[in-house]
């Protein structure tokens, strides 16, 4: 099976490493992208291990668990990728995720915030943007390995 987050790679060989626990993730961009395999495998405890200390007592598991509801997120498109420099342990990572909620669909368009922190990466925070238009010749969001043209059609 490949993998959830989009790489083109099995799911054993990418981002279930990070959320089985076998090693942390290596930068931002293999978090967040574990990360968006946790929401699609509703995993909350990754979702509240790798989120900043100081934005956790803000969120809680069962607010998390809550926040599943009917979601079924489809698809990620990495746009940016930004890797802190040498000596910096900030990164940011802009990325569009596509789900479906009951009958509707829609996107998230966020740059996200990352921190390096005692050996491992943390999501910190994240601003939204407007959503993303993609190319009728792309791979459709909705997971179907089709051409939008020919998946989802004007």
């Amino acid at each position: 099976m490949l993998c959830y987050c989009g790489s083109g790679t099995h799911f054993d060989q990418c981002c279930n490493k990070y959320l089985s626990g076998e090693s942390a993730a290596p930068s931002a961009e293999a978090l967040m992208r574990s990360r968006f395999s946790a929401f699609c495998l509703q995993n909350a405890d990754y979702l509240l291990a790798t989120l900043h200390i100081d934005k956790r007592a803000k969120e809680s598991k069962k607010a998390l668990l809550r926040s599943f509801g009917s979601t079924e997120w489809r698809s990620l498109k990495v746009i940016r990728s930004q890797q802190g420099k040498d000596g910096q342990r900030q990164s940011e990572v802009e990325f569009a995720a596509f789900y479906i909620d009951g009958d509707t669909s829609g996107q998230l368009h966020e740059r996200s915030r990352f921190l390096f922190e005692d050996g491992q990466w943390f999501y910190v925070d994240g601003d939204m943007l407007p959503p993303i238009s993609l190319a009728r010749n792309e791979t459709c969001w909705c997971g179907s390995g089709r051409k939008i043209k020919k998946c989802h059609p004007e």
